[in-house]
Parts: structure tokens; C-alpha cells; sequence
């Protein structure tokens, strides 16, 4: 099979999965739920294989609309960094489809969810083998209609519901600025190719930073990131492998990896901008996270700090090291932005997948009790998620020799050989990393159970603890440089790497944040089920509920007070002028002439005449010049 139709087949897959559960499946949910995971299971494989198969920059490009001079493509770009983001949606959604089937086993709408699960893993396959920014859009649009599926699959509850439509409704947002982004790029460069475009880029075409920022629009919705971030925590009302699907492993990377894809298009004033956004939220991120009840939405916020994290890593940018050889200094620049940036991407893809399904397989065995307060005890009786989840907490704290600690470590690296103030506010999220992620860890696994839920909770069947076992162990491996290397190729080679009197600093950080903020979370919360910040802090905790719920008063407050009058006003100006004064008025002015010819036809000869009469005289009048 050549790479193009292997890359053709991982595409339609899903699809054609989709398709079947769509027209055939929707009341058998048991064989939907295999043919979905099958599809995955097949996707994974082929994807090894075109991914280690060592193809690369395979020509595929059919044109898909025409209007003039204009025409849209569909096509595929392979090369490493397509290979990396590939081998993480397609390998992680396969880990997901097996959990879903233990997680989802009982669930009634089972087949709609497996085909909602099917119609992302095209719409995000699809974004992954575009070649050009219009085709990435196309199915940059799907995946935002797959997410709000997922996440109103409880659509019976109108938490779920209104997640769903603040998810889909935010996106938009982001996602107009992604297409005025495209748009301006077709009119500038006459292309939206991403080889056309990098191709000029590289011959030193000129451009407004208008472009890149209007572009990154798309990323701040998708990855959510500060002010378009109020979705993402909601979102959380979706089935928990949905959660970590979507919203942690792949969809919310999308806009990370559009970045990566779109990286000769920035100049210096976009890449500033992106690394305060980045910076901003992953702080923001973090503490809010410290205030909150749900475990699953602890790892929400946590997203939210780690995608501001890699958002961040991208905006600092190229990097220049310098080699003396042979008494000779070399300097070489290279985009260590991107490779930091999809280094952690695929680590936290890793530890993060592992610690939303292990908060599945929690909430599965406690019945579906959510907040952690109400957990407690459940080392001894779910070991298996126990030890994976403690394996995932470890890497997002950066405990050396695992994934995180080597992603982690090369943003900081980048940091502060780049710029002192964000790295030092990226050691800060760090230290509060550390500290909510054990505040979690200890709260639901150690002391006594809290609730009846807590004390007949159980370990999950093996398709649910086989998952986080596979992931545990990508969380320990996937960041060492040799793993990673033959995933990545050439985009390993662009990840920043301390050396020397740098890798000491780094090293000593990393230790001092992790121990620091894990440390205080460890003594600051006692075994019993109570917020020691919320007795101990009550000032603290009040600030960063509000820091929390702001940004949602915010917009609520924009929407019921300027942007539902403004609807309002237009509403009434359309009723008065539009249906009242044009439709109405004209139709009641046609209506009264037509009423009014229709007065002239009495049936009588006499009335007739004098009519006949009247007009030659109005005739012979106006012949004669008196009119």
C-alpha cells in the first residue's frame, strides 16, 4: 500500500465508522461501540506503520471547489511533525475507545456516542494531513461540531447542555478571527498552501503582523486561552473519556499544532503577544485550579496551565546557540519554540489522557461521585489506578526521569535564556502545579473514605486498567530524547536542551518547585474531608473563587446588559422599518392600488366611457404639449 492511500484509509476510517453507526447502529450499541473501537484500532495501526514506514512529503493534492481564479484543495502535508501529532491522536484515541468500553458499557446512548467519537477522530485526522489553511479550517469546524456532540451526549441535563452551546458558541468566536486570518493570507500571497506559503515566506516575502495574530485567533479558542479560556471547565460535563479526548489530549492541542504548522508566518510583535497570552493563562490557570471541588475539573484548569504552558514555549520563539569549534564561534538560530512546544504537547497528552481516565476510573467506582472531598481512602482499594495515577501526577509535577520533567525542563530552559519575567512567572505555575496536582492526589487516595460512595468504591475491569497502564508507561518513557526522536525526527532536533552550568540551574528549579509546591499541598491539607484553604485562608480562597468565576460574570454581564439590548434595539428597528414600514407599508400600498383598480371596474358601459373620455383628453393634452 503507498503512503497516499494509507493516509487516505486512516482518514476515511472513522468517517465511513461513522457513517455505519449513523445509518445502521443507532439502537445497537454493543456492536457500535466495537466497529468505533475496531476503526481506532486499525487507525492506531496504520498510522505506526506510515509513521515509522519512513515516508515523508508525499505529493497528494486533489482540488475540491473552483470559483474563477479561486480554488480550494484537499490534500495531505506528511512530514515529522504531522508524523508526531498523528501518532498522538490516533495511539491516545485508540487508548480512549478501549476505555470508553468498559466506562460507557451501561450508558443507553451508547451508539451515539461511539459515532461522536468516530466523527472527531475524522475531523481531527483530518487537521493533522491538511496541507493548506482552508482544508484545515474545513475540519478545524468539524471537530468544533464533534466537541459540542460529546459534550451534550447527557443532553437531559441543562448543566450539559449549556456547556455544550458555550463550548460551540466561544469557538466561534475564535474561530472568525482564524478565518479573516485565512482570508487575509489568500488576498496577500494568493495561496493558502502551507508549502506555497513557507516557500515565499523563505524568499523573504513581506507581511502585516495582522496575519499571525488573526491566525492565532483560532489557536486562543481551540486551546483556550485567556480571554476565550470559560468554556473549557464546562466542558467537563461531558462523559469523562470525552474529557480526555478531547479536552486534554487532542482537539485542545489543535490549535498548538496549527501554530507549530503556521511558524514561518510569525514576526517578532505576534510571538510577543502569544507568549503573554500563554504565560497569563497558564497562571490564571493554575490558580484557580487550587479552589476546586471536582476532580475533573482540577484537571481542567490544569489543561488550561499546561495548553498556556506550550502556548507560551511557542511565542518565545527561535533561539540562538553558539559553538566554538575549533577557536571559531558558530551561531545557529532554530525554532526551539515549536520543538518545546510539541515536546510537551505530546508528553502532556501522555500524563494527562492517563489522569482523566484514571478520574474515570475513579468516578466509575465510586458511582459517580465527583467531588474529591467526598473520596478519600481509595489507594488500597483501586491499586492499579492508584499506582497509574500517582505515575501521571508525577510527571505533570516534573519529577525527573519522567516525561514531564524533560518537556517541562526544555520551556524553562527556553524561558530563561529568553526572557527573565516569563520564566520566572512560568517557576511560579509551576510551584502551584505541584501543589494542587498532590492536593487532588492526596485528598481522594489517602486518609479515610468520606462518603458511602468512597468506602464500596472498586477497581475498574481490566479494558479500563489496561489503558491507564499503557499510558502510565508513555508518561515515564515518552519524554526520554530517544523515544521521543523516533517520534519526532527533525522536530526533536529543535527542542532546546540545557547544557553545562544551564542544565544545573534548570535541574535545581525543577527540584525546588516540585518539592516546594508538592510539599506544601502535602502538609497544608490534613486526611479529613475538609478545604484547609478555604477554613485557614478564608480571604485567599474568596480571591481565587472570584479570579474564577470573573471572566463568567464578565460575559454574563455583557450579554444580558449590551449585547441582548443591542438585540433588542435591532429586533424593534425591525419590526418598525423592516417588517413594519418595508414589508407591511408596501404590501399595504399594493394592496390599496389594487383595491382602488379594482373600485374602477363597476360593469358599467357609461362609467367606462367617461373614463375612456377622461384619458383622451389627458392624451391629446399631453400631445400637445400642455402637460
Amino acid at each position: 500500500m503507498s503512503p497516499v492511500q494509507t493516509a487516505t484509509l486512516i482518514l476515511l476510517l472513522p468517517l465511513l465508522s461513522a457513517a455505519l453507526i449513523a445509518l445502521c447502529l443507532r439502537r445497537q450499541g454493543a456492536l457500535a461501540s466495537w466497529i468505533s473501537t475496531g476503526a481506532a484500532g486499525a487507525i492506531a495501526g496504520l498510522s505506526l506503520s506510515l509513521i515509522f514506514g519512513g515516508a515523508r512529503d508525499f505529493p497528494a493534492s486533489w482540488e475540491w471547489l473552483s470559483l474563477g481564479g479561486f480554488t480550494v484543495s484537499l490534500g495531505f502535508k506528511f512530514d515529522d511533525l504531522a508524523a508526531l501529532m498523528l501518532f498522538v491522536v490516533s495511539f491516545v484515541g485508540f487508548l480512549i475507545h478501549l476505555f470508553s468500553l468498559g466506562y460507557m458499557r451501561d450508558d443507553a446512548a451508547k451508539a451515539r456516542f461511539f459515532g461522536g467519537l468516530s466523527i472527531f477522530m475524522f475531523s481531527m485526522l483530518g487537521i493533522v494531513l491538511a496541507d493548506n489553511l482552508f482544508m484545515i479550517f474545513i475540519f478545524w469546524e468539524l471537530v468544533g461540531f464533534s466537541s459540542w456532540l460529546l459534550i451534550n451526549h447527557y443532553h437531559e441535563k441543562q448543566s450539559a447542555a449549556d456547556a455544550s452551546k458555550k463550548a460551540f458558541i466561544v469557538n466561534r468566536v475564535g474561530d472568525f478571527g482564524f478565518l479573516l486570518g485565512i482570508i487575509w493570507c489568500q488576498h496577500t500571497f494568493g495561496t493558502t498552501s502551507l508549502d506555497a506559503l513557507a516557500a515565499q515566506a523563505g524568499a523573504g516575502a513581506a507581511w502585516s503582523h495582522g496575519i499571525p495574530l488573526l491566525l492565532f485567533c483560532g489557536a486562543v479558542g481551540k486551546s483556550a486561552q485567556m480571554p476565550l479560556q470559560v468554556w473549557l471547565p464546562d466542558a467537563m460535563e461531558g462523559p469523562t473519556p470525552v474529557s480526555a479526548l478531547i479536552h486534554a489530549a487532542t482537539m485542545v492541542a489543535a490549535g498548538i499544532y496549527m501554530l507549530c504548522r503556521i511558524e514561518f508566518l510569525m514576526v517578532a510583535e505576534a510571538l510577543h503577544v502569544i507568549l503573554w497570552i500563554g504565560t497569563v493563562t497558564a497562571l490564571y490557570a493554575a490558580l484557580c485550579a487550587i479552589v476546586q471541588r471536582d476532580i475533573k475539573k482540577v484537571l481542567a484548569y490544569s489543561t488550561l496551565s499546561q495548553l498556556g504552558y506550550m502556548v507560551a514555549a511557542f511565542g518565545l520563539g527561535s533561539l540562538t546557540v553558539r559553538h566554538d569549534i575549533g577557536g571559531t564561534v558558530h551561531e545557529m538560530a532554530f525554532a526551539a519554540g515549536v520543538g518545546a512546544a510539541m515536546f510537551h504537547l505530546t508528553t502532556h497528552a501522555f500524563f494527562k489522557a492517563l489522569m482523566f481516565l484514571g478520574s474515570g476510573s475513579v468516578i466509575h467506582g465510586c458511582h459517580h461521585e465527583q467531588d474529591i472531598f467526598r473520596m478519600g481512602g481509595l489507594a488500597k482499594k483501586m491499586p492499579v489506578t492508584f499506582a497509574t495515577f500517582t505515575i501521571g501526577v508525577a510527571a505533570i509535577i516534573g519529577m525527573p526521569g519522567l516525561a514531564g520533567f524533560f518537556s517541562k525542563d526544555s520551556i524553562l530552559y527556553l524561558a530563561m535564556e529568553k526572557n527573565t519575567p516569563v520564566f520566572a512567572l512560568l517557576a511560579l505555575t509551576t510551584v502551584l502545579t505541584s501543589f494542587y496536582m498532590v492536593r487532588m492526589w492526596k485528598i481522594v487516595f489517602f486518609g479515610q473514605t468520606r462518603s458511602d460512595h468512597a468506602a464500596h468504591a472498586h477497581e475498574s475491569g481490566w479494558v479500563m486498567t489496561l489503558p491507564l497502564v499503557v499510558l502510565a508507561i508513555l508518561s515515564v518513557a515518552g519524554g526520554w530524547p530517544g523515544v521521543f526522536g523516533r517520534l519526532a525526527g527533525a522536530v526533536a532536533a529543535l527542542v532546546p536542551q540545557a547544557h553545562g552550568s544551564a542544565h544545573t540551574t534548570i535541574l535545581l528549579v525543577s527540584l525546588a518547585v516540585m518539592i516546594v509546591g508538592g510539599g506544601a499541598a502535602w502538609f497544608f491539607y490534613p486526611a479529613a474531608g475538609t478545604d484547609a484553604l478555604e477554613q485557614k485562608a478564608r480571604g485567599a480562597f474568596a480571591g481565587l473563587a472570584w479570579l474564577k468565576e470573573s471572566f463568567d460574570r464578565l460575559y454574563d454581564y455583557y450579554v444580558a446588559k449590551v449585547q441582548q439590548r443591542l438585540a433588542m434595539l435591532l429586533n424593534f428597528l425591525e419590526q418598525i422599518f423592516l417588517a413594519g414600514f418595508i414589508i407591511r407599508g408596501l404590501a399595504g400600498f399594493v394592496g390599496l392600488v389594487g383595491h382602488s383598480a379594482r373600485a374602477l371596474y363597476t360593469g358599467s358601459v357609461h362609467t367606462y366611457v367617461y373614463w375612456f373620455l377622461i384619458g383622451a383628453a389627458v392624451l391629446w393634452a399631453f400631445a400637445a404639449g400642455f402637460l
